[in-house]
């Protein structure tokens, strides 16, 4: 009985995507500060985008410069993160040069759609 469980809880661990997802900190951190600022964006309220573009910049700096932690493809990693943090920067170069919303909307999208291609692309084992 025991084996049955062990069984259909590894089962349902592996098709549920808890058992293969790998933590990565500097993601998540990033994350958070991405999540609170796109967001709103999509709502066509830029003050978050407008507040919180130097502490992504920041943040997506950090990650790129973070060890790639096991579970994760650094060679797909790699050169998306490096192009996240160009992301960032344009989103907060837009913000201190008071580009106009349509802009800043433009700049946070791309930056938030380089964020998902991290995540989407760069697990070991998963097919994209």
């Amino acid at each position: 009985m025991k084996q049955l469980t062990l069984f259909i809880l590894t089962v349902f661990l592996s098709v549920s995507g808890i058992a293969q997802k790998p933590a990565w900190k500097q993601m998540e951190e990033f994350h958070s500060v991405m999540s609170k600022t796109f967001h709103p964006a999509e709502e066509g309220n830029l003050n978050p985008t407008k507040e919180n573009a130097a502490n992504l910049t920041s943040k997506a700096k950090a990650w790129e410069s973070a060890p790639i932690p096991k579970g994760y493809d650094a060679a797909i990693a790699k050169p998306i993160l490096k192009k996240l943090v160009a992301s960032c920067e344009a989103v907060e170069a837009a913000v201190k040069a008071k580009k106009s919303d349509k802009e800043l909307t433009s700049l946070i999208t791309k930056a938030h759609d380089d964020f998902h291609e991290i995540k989407e692309k760069c697990i070991v084992g998963e097919k994209h």
